[in-house]
């Protein structure tokens, strides 16, 4: 009887073994090779690839070596800098070369016309690929920034309305209040006798307290401490993600992913308090909506998909509501305290600009605060760009 037991549990422990050695095997080794037979007979080669790491360890290498010095000079000119295997490449291999980061293979393609092509003909089946989606699921999940394909494009169009130029503009009072809090914390810097400061620090500051105050309403309090978490989620998940090459790496009981477990549950609890808060209001009668900033949005959308299919599996889920909020909060306080960074080091490094475009702001404000209707009388910087292109 056991026997008989035994028999077909063994052959399907069998056939799930085969099935997992080819599947590694097809990953690993048979697709990357198909890939770079069809790419070689297009005549699109690149750096050879290792085993597993593929081309990695080649671009931290050659990234270690361009940036172990400080810039001598202040220059735009900095792509060697960053993306030194880029330029290596492509004077080795022109200007479409294939690279692989792992088993994962990318084409870089650096002809204006043939990314127009690929942009508009094929942007619905392109997008993020497995890695990038592995690597960024335990922090930024599957938002919007991670979305491919037709989940890309209705996540697009349920966000789209919180960045419409009216909703825009009612977010100006709390960037005011927020950049005189950031100026009076750096006034007080100074005052104190520091004679240098950390810009950057200030405008990431600055940025995440202006979407706490837009993405999450009378939260933001709340808001600026899952910034906080997220800051150290990105990080943890980034050393993580150097290893996705190795099978089975994010199953790991290692350091990277305990902690990475625990600040994603750190976050999500905060989000959900929020979001919990947001419905109580609601339920008792206090408000008839979840609200008009990013979060309000998103869950009454959610609510409305809900009413229309009868049941809880719409479109958009409480998950996608908290991806999307840990996205936009994180990746778009991001971008905008680098371009600020940037800007700030570049009226430092050009005084006679500085000058320029503080008369201007004296001029058009009257020493005051900038209103909505005076920025688009500061045209200094408009001029300056139009002369550029």
């Amino acid at each position: 009887m056991a026997m008989v037991v035994l028999t077909p549990l063994l052959a399907i422990l069998g056939i799930l073994l085969l099935k997992l050695i080819y599947d590694s095997l097809s990953c690993y080794w048979l697709t990357p090779l198909r890939i770079k037979k069809t790419m070689d007979m297009q005549g699109v080669r690149g750096p050879k690839p290792r085993f597993f790491t593929g081309n990695i360890l080649d671009m931290a290498s050659l990234v270690s070596k361009a940036t172990s010095q400080d810039m001598k000079t202040i220059s735009h000119d900095i792509v060697g800098r960053l993306l030194p295997h880029f330029l290596l490449w492509s004077s080795q291999f022109g200007k479409r070369f294939l690279y692989w980061n792992g088993s994962e293979p990318r084409l870089c393609l650096t002809e204006t016309e043939l990314i127009k092509e690929f942009l508009s003909k094929h942007s619905t089946v392109s997008g993020k690929s497995w890695q990038q989606r592995q690597g960024s699921k335990n922090f930024i999940g599957e938002g919007l920034l991670m979305a491919n394909g037709e989940d890309w494009y209705h996540q697009r169009h349920i966000v789209a309305p919180a960045f419409m130029g009216d909703r825009l503009k009612s977010y100006a009072g709390h960037m005011v209040e927020c950049t005189k809090e950031m100026l009076q914390s750096l006034k007080i810097a100074l005052e104190s006798g520091q004679t240098e400061v950390e810009i950057g620090h200030y405008m990431t500051k600055l940025t995440a307290d202006i979407i706490s105050r837009t993405e999450f309403g009378t939260s933001y309090q709340k808001g600026k401490k899952i910034f906080h978490l997220l800051t150290l989620l990105q990080s943890r998940c980034a050393q993580a993600s150097r290893h996705l090459c190795i099978p089975g790496s994010r199953f790991f009981p290692s350091k990277y992913n305990r902690e990475i477990k625990s600040l994603k549950m750190e976050v999500e609890t905060l989000l959900m308090e929020i979001i919990q808060s947001r419905k109580d209001c609601v339920e008792i009668g206090r408000s008839n909506s979840y609200g008009n900033d990013l979060l309000g949005m998103l869950l009454n959308e959610m609510q409305k998909k809900k009413k229309g299919n009868g049941n809880n599996n719409s479109s958009i889920n409480l998950q996608l509501v908290m991806d999307q909020c840990k996205t936009f909060f994180f990746a778009g306080h991001e971008t905008t305290a680098l371009l600020l960074t940037w800007t700030v080091m570049l009226l430092a490094s050009n005084t006679s600009w500085q000058d320029k475009v503080r008369a201007e702001v004296k001029s058009v404000c009257n020493g005051g605060i900038p209103s909505l209707d005076q920025l688009s009388k500061l045209t200094l910087g408009q001029r300056k760009k139009r002369e550029i292109s």
